[in-house]
C-alpha cells in the first residue's frame, strides 16, 4: 500500500486525529495522551502503533518515559494531494458559475406562469430552483 493511503487510513479514526492534535502542541507520554479518552492504555497503545506505522508519530525512550512526537511530513504530503483536488473543484465550480450566469438571462425569457393552489400566478421553472440552490453554494 502506498504511503498516502496509509496516512489517510490512520487519519480515518477520530481518536487518532485527536491524538495528533494533542501532539501538535508538543511531545507527550502515552499516559498523558490517554487521559482525555475513555480507553485503556493498551487501546491507546494500539492507536499509537497505527500512527507510528503510518510514520505520523515517532516514539523514543528516555529511561521509563516514552515520549511521542508528531512527524508532520506525511500530513504535508496528504495536504499537497488534497490541495490539487481543491484547485480542481474550485475551477470546476467557477466554470459552473459562469455557465449558470450565462443561463440566467435566457431563463427569464422562457419562464412559464403556472397557478398556485390558491389560484395566484407564480413565475418559475424547475431550473430556476436548481439555479437558486447552486447559487447558494
Amino acid at each position: 500500500m502506498d504511503q498516502l493511503s496509509i496516512t489517510f487510513g490512520a487519519l480515518a479514526d477520530p481518536t487518532r486525529r485527536a491524538i495528533l492534535s494533542r501532539l501538535a502542541a508538543g511531545e507527550s507520554s502515552v499516559t498523558e495522551l490517554a487521559k482525555p479518552f475513555n480507553m485503556t492504555l493498551p487501546a491507546i497503545s494500539k492507536h499509537l502503533r497505527v500512527l507510528e506505522s503510518a510514520n505520523l508519530i515517532s516514539r523514543s525512550r528516555e529511561a521509563q518515559w516514552r515520549p511521542c512526537r508528531l512527524n508532520p511530513t506525511p500530513l504535508k504530503d496528504a495536504s499537497v494531494w488534497i490541495e490539487e483536488y481543491r484547485k480542481f473543484w474550485e475551477e470546476s465550480l467557477d466554470r459552473l458559475e459562469v455557465y449558470l450566469e450565462q443561463l440566467q438571462p435566457k431563463e427569464n425569457k422562457h419562464c412559464r406562469k403556472y397557478p398556485t393552489k390558491r389560484g395566484q400566478a407564480r413565475t418559475g421553472t424547475r431550473h430556476n430552483t436548481l439555479t437558486a440552490q447552486l447559487a447558494k453554494i
